[in-house]
């Protein structure tokens, strides 16, 4: 997964700063013989690395690394609060277990507070000092025709955090479509040109290959640094999700990613079936409260769970496991999709869906293997042959295990239309290209601020 070079130096000060925290709290706290004593045993530096370490994980988790965040101050205080909060919690717990990591109450409390004040202020002065044109990649686009319509199109600051386009500039065979001030003209000297303008990486956007490709041009360009993309890969890196609008089969079939070999097949496996027993044991007293919402609602006659075919790997139907959130009678009309603010939801279920609890269930697909806990979301056979009939591509998004979360319920959280399904299947897609159980373990633990913040509700 690609990160953007502002986020990495920021992670870098603010985990340089949280590693320095319980340093200053002991020095407050403590007398200098104390102080003395504890950092020239060097016992200190573990205990602050843990905290460190801890105080990041949580940062991630609550969206704070994210390249869309947009959060307004008062929202990332009090993401920090919680962050900084959980860190503070973690490390006690750890520390009882470890007890040659243990530090005084007293001193965690004030590290904690110093924690959560100085990653506030960095990312206040970050936001304001940091000129992020430093930081960006300078682009060149070749090409200035339809097929570079999605680039000069990319208007949201989340999409171009990491770039900079210098120009458009035109090909053999192009209808220009983007913007007559951002083309530029085409040099009799592409490479010569390209160290004049500081370029980072050449965008081959051409609406025609056929028709005066610069084979040499681009391979002299190649060879000296210069970073050479098809508009695919480009905007797959930039904006994690594989746009339809640019892509063709042969991308996909000579491409990196699409595979999973035998090991990282099983090493998923191996992590759904831990994850899955454990997070059962956990969630246990939630799944118990949830099952006597249900039935103070609806009357201890009614149905608990919800059972509903879907469609998992390589196409195959298995029954989906969810506590009921809906009226007995929602699809007396058949099959149809949820909507927000669907009236068919019961008050129990509108607080099971905003919070994720109507999911637990699936823990039992995940055991039996039908499920993993990362994936993209499993819909229902009758709108599947409908999608893939209107959708190109959609039954690529079942080569993999349909999932609790996934990179499309992350970045796109919520969607009942066919352009919402288009949406989400190219984030989708992203994930199957990618995937990896690094990547799950980063979806996972962003998933947390879904269900902290309530987002994406359905």
């Amino acid at each position: 997964m690609y990160l953007k070079v502002p986020i990495i130096l920021l992670a870098m000060i603010e985990g340089s700063m949280l590693l320095f925290a319980p340093y200053l709290a002991a020095a407050i706290l403590l007398t200098e013989r104390q102080f003395q004593s504890v950092t020239a045993t060097g016992n200190l530096f573990p205990t602050a690395l843990l905290f460190s370490l801890l105080a990041l994980a949580s940062l991630v988790a609550v969206g704070l690394y994210s390249t869309r965040q947009r959060t307004s101050l008062s929202g990332i205080l009090v993401r920090v609060i919680a962050a900084l909060t959980n860190a503070a919690a973690c490390s006690a717990l750890l520390y009882y277990f470890i007890p040659v990591l243990r530090i005084d109450r007293s001193i965690l409390g004030l590290t904690g507070i110093i924690g959560i004040g100085a990653c506030f202020v960095v990312r206040v002065l970050f936001e304001r000092i940091v000129d992020e044109d430093l930081f960006k990649r300078r682009v060149l686009v070749y090409g200035a025709g339809k097929r570079s319509r999605s680039l000069f199109e990319l208007r949201r600051r989340a999409d171009t955090r990491g770039f900079k386009i210098i120009g458009f500039m035109p090909t053999e065979g192009d209808t220009i479509v983007a913007p007559p001030d951002r083309v530029v003209e085409r040099p009799a000297d592409l490479y010569r040109w390209a160290v004049q303008h500081d370029i980072d990486e050449i965008v081959v956007a051409m609406d025609d290959r056929r028709r005066g490709f610069p084979m040499h041009e681009l391979l002299e360009c190649r060879l000296s640094g210069i970073e050479i993309l098809e508009i695919p890969s480009f905007l797959e890196r930039e904006t994690g999700k594989v746009r339809l609008d640019v892509l063709n089969p042969s991308w996909i079939i000579f491409g990196e990613g699409f595979k999973a070999s035998a090991t990282q097949q099983m090493l998923a496996r191996g992590f759904d079936l831990l994850a899955s027993t454990g997070l059962l044991l956990i969630a246990l007293p939630v799944m118990l409260l949830a099952i006597i919402g249900i039935k103070l609602e609806d009357g201890w006659h009614a149905p608990l769970f919800y059972r509903q075919k879907r469609v998992g790997h390589h196409g195959e139907v298995f029954d989906v496991l969810k506590f009921r959130s809906m009226g007995v009678d929602a699809e007396q009309n058949g099959a149809q999709y949820a909507t927000r603010g669907d009236p068919r939801v019961t008050r129990m279920g509108a607080i099971m869906r905003k919070t994720r609890i109507d999911e637990l269930p699936q823990l039992f697909n995940v055991f039996r293997g039908e499920m993993s806990f990362v994936g993209p979301r499993p819909e229902r056979p009758e709108f599947v042959i409908e999608l893939e009939q209107r959708i190109p591509y959609y039954r690529e998004r079942h080569t993999v295990k349909p999932g609790i979360t996934g990179w499309a319920q992350l970045c796109y959280p919520y969607g009942s239309s066919e352009k919402d399904t288009i949406e989400k299947l190219q984030y989708d897609l992203y994930y199957v290209k990618n995937r990896s159980l690094l990547f799950d373990l980063a979806i996972l633990v962003q998933t947390v601020e879904v269900v902290l913040w309530g987002k994406g509700a359905r």
